[in-house]
């Protein structure tokens, strides 16, 4: 039995340690007499947090500018080039570069993902297939959920729904959607909630990507949320329309949205890189409001998006930089929003896509990381690295801290 003791961790900005027990991959009050030998963790006082919980990336498209010719660095742009390399895309392809980034965010921190993955009559099942395979393969390290959606549309790309549903019947668990690549915005977003209904699949939408404030999408969303009773269950992600609006209105919509059960996540990286293309001067920041949205009751988070595309060149699958960045733009530095900007890439995280038994409490899955860090705030405000982290209370790596070489 994997059994596991932790002393002189500590949990915040104070001096006090605390230990822990692991038992069988879960924290424990104490161990049980079936637990035999166990292997004692000195953190010599360093920092203890949960795992970070990536809320929303796509390894599918991931590292492909090479295969890319970036030239408008818009939205459009990114769209076109990512389907014309995807054209080339074998299952063999796709879960090389699923696994390079999977590489790079394990040693960061993170525990669980959520991962988006494209199906249309173009790519079919490959890349969905690659992702299975990495989902197996990375387990003992990091757990991953897949959401399938139609990049390409939906209503105006047949072919397309039939693919959705395989999927959700082959071991997908969320439903996706691209409400604004379709040629009908609303039917798109009504006929996913059919979907989601009958699959009783969460649902996850890329939605209102641009700084236009006509044409907003959003309540359309809510509407449907609140029909099908699927509070908490629906995300929406970018939604930079949202930091377009004035104050007012932007509170008269967020209330409505913490009441239906909305949740938003901005994806800071790709959505600076994308939005404010057309001014010169002044550009816009395009982020969703994050603060204001908390504030008025909507759950949020923080996550990544894209790595080395068009829509995104950049990345080190390093969610505290993403917190760290979101919190520079938008900012957020006092101690409690630099502590909220780490909670929309951990417990926020966690409880927007309903994960059970995230924690450091009796009863959690022993996913922890330690940090050589002052305070959890610290960790944001110095993009700290993680030393090591354990999945189920198994260790899944090491950072050695960097040595000075001074001059004699």
């Amino acid at each position: 039995m994997n059994a596991l003791k932790i002393i002189n961790a500590r949990l915040g900005s104070d001096h006090r340690v605390s230990e822990f027990f692991v038992e069988d991959g879960y924290f424990v009050d104490a161990f049980s007499p079936a637990a035999g030998d166990w292997q004692t963790l000195d953190l010599h006082g360093r920092l203890m947090m949960p795992g970070l919980i990536e809320t929303h990336i796509h390894l599918d498209k991931a590292c492909i500018m090479q295969r890319c010719h970036l030239q408008a660095g818009t939205l459009a742009e990114a769209v076109a080039q990512t389907r014309a390399a995807k054209a080339e895309f074998t299952e063999d392809d796709v879960y090389r570069r699923g696994a390079q980034v999977l590489d790079k965010a394990i040693v960061q921190g993170t525990t669980h993902m959520r991962t988006h993955v494209e199906l249309d009559p173009q790519i079919g099942l490959t890349g969905f297939n690659a992702i299975r395979r990495l989902q197996a393969d990375y387990a003992w390290a990091i757990s991953m959920e897949i959401c399938v959606f139609p990049q390409e549309g939906l209503l105006n790309n047949p072919g397309t729904e039939a693919l959705l549903c395989q999927a959700l019947e082959s071991g997908a668990t969320v439903l996706g959607g691209c409400p604004y690549m379709d040629s009908d915005p609303h039917g798109q977003i009504q006929r996913l909630f059919e979907l989601a209904v009958r699959y009783d699949c969460d649902l996850d939408l890329h939605l209102d990507f641009d700084l236009n404030t006509e044409g907003m999408t959003v309540m359309e969303v809510a509407r449907c949320t609140q029909l099908h009773g699927w509070g908490g269950r629906v995300i929406i992600g970018h939604a930079t329309k949202l930091s377009a609006l004035p104050k007012e209105p932007l509170t008269v919509l967020a209330r409505h949205l913490a009441k239906t059960g909305v949740n938003v996540t901005c994806l800071p990286s790709t959505d600076l890189f994308l939005m404010g293309r057309e001014a010169f001067h002044n550009k816009p920041r395009g982020l969703a409001p994050l603060a204001h949205l908390h504030a008025c009751g909507v759950r949020c988070s923080v996550s990544t998006n894209n790595i080395g595309n068009p829509f995104t060149p950049y990345g080190d699958a390093s969610l505290i930089r993403q917190a760290n960045l979101f919190a520079n733009v938008s900012q957020m530095g006092t101690a409690a929003e630099l502590l909220q900007c780490l909670a929309w890439i951990s417990s926020e995280s966690a409880a927007l896509l309903r994960l059970k038994g995230y924690g450091l409490q009796p009863g959690c899955r022993a996913d922890f990381i330690v940090f050589d860090a002052p305070s959890p705030a610290a960790v944001i405000a110095e993009i700290s690295a993680p030393l090591m982290g354990f999945k189920g209370g198994r260790q899944t790596f090491s950072r050695p801290a960097a040595t000075l070489m001074k001059a004699n």
